[in-house]
């Protein structure tokens, strides 16, 4: 197997090509994308086997949790259960380099959430090839970090990695380097917002301890 490699355009991405990723995540193709905080694999939502496939290439076990990569607040809502103070939160940081982990709906497949918590990590990209993604595509993306076992840092740049990335996935969409520092990971599901991961994303005016 040998990767399907896309150089697109950060700030206007080539809408033809999306369309044709879109086809081929319908039908179990596994991508690597650039999103506003380091690359990330993607599969479809409704793929058990392309989410094995995730798994495989990160080394995760069968308990890791997904990330849900949403177009909009909209998205979020069919997914996750959502109120009215996490939606004032989810509305002012998104989008953005944040991921919020939310009690999953019943429409969440049961393989993707929490295995215990029934949770799920949800996020909205600020990026443009990823946002023309994922509004082509019209659903949201399984993902998680791009970021190969044993390295200490996401990829930040695909052509660093050409070699493996041919060998992993089924395409890459190349929209230049976009850093390696990971998401911040926030936890709405206990009534206050805990960090569980300082990333990218500022949370300086969210009076956290």
């Amino acid at each position: 197997m040998s990767a399907d490699w896309f150089e697109l355009h950060p700030d206007n991405p080539q809408k033809r090509l999306l369309a044709q990723v879109a086809v081929r995540l319908r039908a179990g193709a596994v991508i690597a994308y650039p999103t506003d905080s380091c690359y990330a694999l993607g599969c479809h939502l409704g793929d058990r086997e392309a989410a094995e496939r995730l798994r495989r290439i990160r080394q995760f076990d069968r308990h890791h949790q997904f990330t849900l990569m949403c177009r909009d607040l909209s998205e979020i809502s069919t997914y996750a259960r959502v109120d009215n103070t996490q939606f004032r939160l989810l509305k002012r940081l998104t989008p953005g380099p944040y991921t919020f982990v939310l009690d999953a709906t019943k429409e969440l497949p049961r393989r993707v959430a929490h295995e215990k918590r029934k949770t799920i990590g949800i996020r909205v990209p600020e990026h443009v090839i990823a946002q023309t993604m994922l509004e082509t595509l019209g659903e949201p993306l399984i993902s998680c970090t791009l970021q190969f076992p044993g390295e200490d840092d996401p990829v930040d740049d695909p052509q660093d990695w050409r070699d493996q990335l041919m060998r992993e996935v089924d395409i890459v969409l190349d929209g230049g380097n976009c850093g390696t520092a990971p998401t911040t990971v926030l936890d709405l599901t206990g009534g206050t917002v805990q960090l569980l991961r300082q990333g990218k994303g500022d949370v300086s005016d969210l009076g956290l301890d």
